[in-house]
């Protein structure tokens, strides 16, 4: 046990000073346009671009790390990283482990999908990717959950037949939609936007990127990346 206590605070420690040289900013590169990797294995999307433009305006040096969406809050409490940009809503819960900044985005709509129109998702047989608050929310109806770790598994499971119907964030499934087979069967808003999240010791490392934000939004050249990556929601 004293060799346990004694790794940790070994792994805090460096951690910190890791991050006093290099901010790693953790994401999931899983969920587009928010975040995926590209044809050459790097991050790419709308976070990948605000994370950067916002380094430059912090000036900052960061690198990125991908992680698990089921793992992202612990591995960044753990020093694993150093701030989350990951796609993930401004909740309550999550706000009782994680320092967040202002949202970047909107609270933006999340969607229902399936195979047809006509299906009562409050009775239907529902997946969502884990850990989020569209799981939560399936969750607090008279449907059936199915959770799975990764966005792309919900989908083919309605595909397959597995499930009824997603319910996942609509920026997301609008170009699955667009491409046929799955159809919109209705709009639910949840949460209060999107933003970075931070361990709650690193307040002054929020702080900068907070004012980073704030000035994309005051400059406008936030709503530009979002229209960019049509992402929906101005400010």
């Amino acid at each position: 046990m004293k060799n346990l206590i004694l790794s940790t605070a070994a792994l805090a420690l460096t951690a910190g000073i890791a991050s006093a040289d290099v901010v790693r900013l953790g994401t999931e590169g899983a969920y587009p346009p928010y975040n995926f990797l590209n044809d050459a294995g790097e991050v790419d999307g709308f976070e990948r671009e605000l994370g950067d433009e916002l380094c430059k305006r912090a000036e900052l040096k960061c690198e990125w790390v991908t992680n698990d969406w089921d793992s992202i809050i612990p591995n960044l409490t753990s020093g694993n990283y150093d701030a989350i940009i990951a796609g993930m809503s401004i909740t309550e819960e999550r706000a009782e482990v994680v320092d967040f900044t202002q949202g970047y985005t909107q609270p933006s709509p999340s969607a229902y999908a399936a195979l047809a129109e006509g299906l009562d998702v409050n009775t239907a047989v529902v997946s969502a990717q884990s850990s989020t608050i569209q799981a939560a929310h399936v969750a607090s109806t008279g449907a059936t959950l199915v959770e799975f770790p990764t966005p792309d598994e919900t989908v083919a499971a309605v595909k397959s037949g597995e499930v009824d119907a997603v319910l996942s964030d609509k920026d997301y499934l609008n170009p699955i939609v667009a491409e046929g087979g799955l159809v919109f069967l209705g709009d639910v808003y949840l949460g209060g936007g999107i933003g970075m999240a931070f361990r709650q010791s690193d307040d002054e490392l929020r702080g900068k990127f907070d004012a980073a934000i704030a000035s994309m939004k005051a400059d406008g050249s936030l709503n530009a990346l979002l229209a960019k990556w049509e992402i929906e929601g101005q400010f």
